[in-house]
């Protein structure tokens, strides 16, 4: 299994936002070897929130797959030369190949 985190501090107030941006459907859950999408958000702390959308792949040639497909790419173009949104402070994204899984017996 392949993790993608994505990390975005914004300032407080503009969590939900994010939030409902990543959390609506989209192309990714129709890719191959796509598991999951969660959307988790941190309490407000010194004037900023932060989210965390963590993507679960099946492999990282899966997770690659995605990365140059038309339509990924096409969603980045959309973007190209729009400034980012004021209230976005950082973006941070790792990638992660999964070790170990504990499930509850």
């Amino acid at each position: 299994m392949f993790i993608m985190l994505r990390k975005m501090v914004v300032t407080e107030g503009h969590a939900d936002q994010v939030v409902k941006k990543f959390s609506k459907e989209g192309p990714i859950e129709q890719q191959e070897g796509f598991i999951d999408l969660t959307v988790m958000k941190q309490k407000a702390r010194q004037g900023e929130e932060a989210i965390v959308v963590m993507i679960r792949w099946e492999s990282e040639d899966h997770w690659k797959q995605w990365e140059k497909s038309d339509t990924h790419l096409a969603g980045h173009r959309a973007n190209r030369g729009q400034p980012k949104p004021d209230f976005l402070i950082s973006t941070e994204v790792n990638t992660y190949e999964v070790q170990a899984v504990k499930k509850r017996r």
